[in-house]
């Protein structure tokens, strides 16, 4: 840098050069100081205030864009002939440069900050061009011959609209082409039907005015056919515009065809910013035009010297980085998106969507699982009429699994710079483009294997659990109780609600009650410590809850868990509502026991009469006369839900019988894991893969757990058996023993008054104390 200024004649620009030596080597011993100090810490840590950790780490040619910007406000504050000569120097060089490093011969350059505004000024440079009275007379020239701006369907969202407004067109001016559906690619423009349109739009009278092609498409990458739609052009004398990130790769030694078409187009639109890793620095449009009032009235060319100023950043980058600078950046990120796609070839079950554009720096591709019994080769013959809807849940449910996937990858490995895209025809994706991340990322091919490395974790996760979505929604839809939801979004098993005695699946409102019945499942299926996540959230178009269960990380039996949550949520709704009419009938049952009271208040009183009611009378009344009245009292039978007299318990001095209730029987049925087993897990009884020394030793235990817990069922007959005594274990002959004795002595077996230990579910209380 330093030569190429010391060569120039201006002795402004020499002394320039002198002081951009020097602040250079002041930023160089800045920046190593402060990585020996803070172990290359970022720059941007050391920052203060709120700009503190939100910039990113920029390498020296970053410093010297950035730099640019201030050296140009004090440029201009120069006298107006050194002002002059300086930026028309600054602006041929920087022009020179680009047509050189881009092969684009013969043509001048306009830096602008917005991507879209060159192409803007652009249509309007066409619109003088064709348009010979369009200074004078404006609209009304449009208006008596329309003018036609032809975009891709895959161009860029929003291009068209931003046209319109920018040049002050009605929508009608804009006319989408489609791109091939039968032949090629679904992302090129389709040139015959492009060729139709043109002939349709001069038939009608209207005026044929641009193209925009893409060398790499904004999406996947896909380049146009450019030399054939160049061609087209010429034909119907139409101004063809190419933009693409595609164009980058024109700095190499080996350009594709199509790409290299680009360079006898009108006009193009360079981002070389996000390319090389340059921040703030402008983008570039290169145009061929040789009429400078044109250029002038469609503002692509400017008298202000602060306009040719936007061009300094990048002139100082340029000639910091050097022709092999630019080209190696360019380069590695191409490399970069090679070696991600020849590694993918390897992995089984993804599907890479740009196979036929080697040349491009855009990987895309997918995860796909095919149908049971499909053959790859005939998987874009269309289906018969009852296998479109089998089609489109694969569709949802690989979408809502690849948005997943892309999510953990950005996660696991940032330094890729990955997003994740939904395109029409192909559903969710997620697209690699090193070229527009890699120069301000630091991306590696180290990086690039482990991209790699974390697919291959993932793909075994994603391929059980689409294999037990379609499994899950049949066993739910055939168990009473359960209501299949169809959620596309949700990247895991499925979603299942349980439908309560009360539920109105008609209604959309909120329901209390399910919503307690499922938040209540969730807690108990979370208890279970298995593999699988449960969440619960709103149905789509709905307030009422429902269950998400997650990903499947090894094969789950998804019958015991369809069986698991039916059963949950059906006992958990029955406690709930014996909870509700057990406090119901205990209401009305302290609603009686008043009423009673009360009665046996004034029976008492009408006994007893009204002398010995009074304090001093009555105590002397009943000191000569006392009352022999019997003890009455009412006692509160739970399970019946009424109340009884308690006069049978003040005569024979007893509470209740002593019988044992029975044990409350349980709806889950839960099935016999071997030890160490997860719930859900499928059982490995059976099967090959059981060693002899672990799974048939657990298998015995097991044996012995069942014949233990049948053993107390026929303890009794055992009992009466001594020759088969040996044969029974220590704690049974000690249980069978105490049976006996419980059967010589059943007196022992009625518990007094007041003992502790009495399991009788009634209380008893006087007439004459308070419930």
């Amino acid at each position: 840098m330093d030569a190429s200024l010391e060569k120039i004649a201006d002795p402004t620009l020499a002394e320039m050069g002198k002081n951009l030596k020097e602040a250079m080597r002041m930023l160089e011993n800045s920046q190593r100081r402060i990585e020996e100090e803070n172990g290359k810490k970022p720059v941007s840590e050391d920052i203060p205030g709120p700009l503190q950790g939100r910039i990113q780490n920029i390498g020296e040619q970053g410093h010297m864009a950035l730099l640019g910007h201030s050296l140009g406000a004090y440029i201009s504050t120069l006298d107006k002939e050194k002002l002059r000569k300086l930026t028309t120097r600054i602006l041929s060089d920087t022009t020179l440069w680009l047509r050189r490093i881009f092969r684009y011969e013969n043509g001048c350059a306009y830096f602008h900050e917005e991507e879209r505004e060159g192409l803007a000024k652009i249509c309007r440079l066409a619109l003088h061009s064709r348009y010979e009275d369009f200074v004078v007379d404006g609209f009304d020239v449009l208006h008596n011959k329309k003018p036609v701006i032809y975009l891709s369907a895959a161009a860029r969202p929003g291009l068209g609209q931003y046209l319109c407004n920018q040049l002050g067109l009605p929508l009608p001016c804009l006319c989408c082409v489609p791109c091939n559906t039968m032949f090629g690619s679904q992302h090129q423009m389709d040139i015959a039907l492009l060729e139709k349109l043109i002939k349709d739009d001069i038939e009608r009278g209207r005026l044929p005015l641009l193209l925009v092609a893409s060398a790499g498409t904004a999406a996947v990458g896909h380049t146009d056919k450019i030399g054939r739609l160049k061609e087209l052009c010429e034909q119907y004398d139409v101004w063809l515009h190419v933009e693409g990130v595609n164009l980058a790769t024109l700095a190499l030694g080996y350009v594709s065809s199509s790409v290299l078409a680009a360079t006898k187009c009108d006009s193009m639109t360079l981002t070389p910013g996000p390319w090389l890793g340059l921040p703030a620095v402008p983008a570039v449009t290169l145009y061929k035009h040789d009429d400078p009032a044109l250029t002038l009235i469609a503002g692509l060319t400017s008298n202000k010297p602060a306009d040719k100023l936007r061009a300094l950043p990048l002139w100082l980058s340029l000639q910091y980085l050097g022709l092999d600078g630019i080209v190696e950046r360019i380069k590695h990120a191409c490399q970069l998106s090679q070696q991600l796609q020849e590694s993918l070839k390897k992995v089984d079950h993804i599907k890479i969507l740009v196979e036929d554009e080697l040349s491009s720096p855009v990987v895309v591709f997918r995860f796909f699982q095919e149908l049971p019994g499909s053959d790859p080769a005939f998987k874009a013959v269309p289906v018969s009429s009852g296998a479109p809807a089998a089609v489109g849940q694969e569709r949802h449910s690989c979408d809502a699994l690849n948005r997943w996937l892309g999510e953990q990858l950005k996660q696991l490995v940032p330094v890729c710079g990955l997003t994740v895209m939904d395109l029409e025809v192909d559903g969710t994706c997620v697209r690699f483009s090193p070229l527009m991340t890699a120069a301000v990322l630091g991306t590696q091919g180290e990086d690039v294997d482990q991209l790699i490395t974390c697919i291959q974790s993932k793909l075994p996760v994603l391929t059980y659990t689409l294999q037990l979505r379609e499994e899950f929604r049949q066993e739910v839809e055939g168990t009473a109780g359960l209501l299949y939801v169809d959620d596309p979004n949700w990247p895991g098993i499925g979603v299942v609600r349980y439908e309560h005695a009360s539920d109105d699946n008609s209604s959309l409102k909120s329901d209390p009650e399910g919503e307690e019945i499922h938040t209540g499942l969730l807690k108990k299926l979370n208890e279970l410590e298995s593999d699988l996540i449960f969440k619960m959230g709103p149905e789509y178009k709905s307030m009422k809850s429902c269950i998400y269960i997650g990903l499947a990380s090894d094969d789950v039996d998804i019958s015991e868990l369809v069986e698991t949550i039916a059963v949950t949520a059906r006992e958990i709704e029955e406690n709930s509502r014996l909870l509700e009419n057990m406090t119901e009938v205990v209401r009305k049952g302290i609603q009686e026991a008043q009423v009673q009271l009360q009665k046996a208040n004034e029976e008492r009183l009408l006994e007893e009469g009204v002398l010995r009611q009074i304090p001093v009378v009555g105590s002397v009344l009943n000191w000569f006369s006392p009352v022999q009245a019997s003890q009455k009292g009412r006692s509160f039978n739970l399970t019946a839900g009424s109340l009884e007299s308690t006069e049978h318990t003040y005569v024979y001095k007893v509470q209740g019988t002593g019988v044992t209730p029975p044990p409350t029987p349980s709806g889950t049925q839960s099935k016999q894991r071997l030890p160490g087993q997860k719930p859900f897990k499928r059982s490995l009884r059976g099967s090959d893969a059981v060693s002899e020394t672990s799974s048939v030793s657990h298998i015995e235990d097991l044996e012995k757990v069942e014949q233990l817990s049948s053993g107390l069922e026929h303890s009794n007959l055992e009992a009466h058996c001594p020759e088969q005594a040996p044969s029974v274990p220590a704690p049974m002959a000690r249980q069978t023993e105490a049976l006996q004795n419980k059967a010589q002595h059943p007196e022992d077996d009625h518990p007094q008054m007041g003992k502790p230990g009495s399991r009788d579910l009634r209380f008893s209380q006087p007439v004459n104390s308070h419930l």
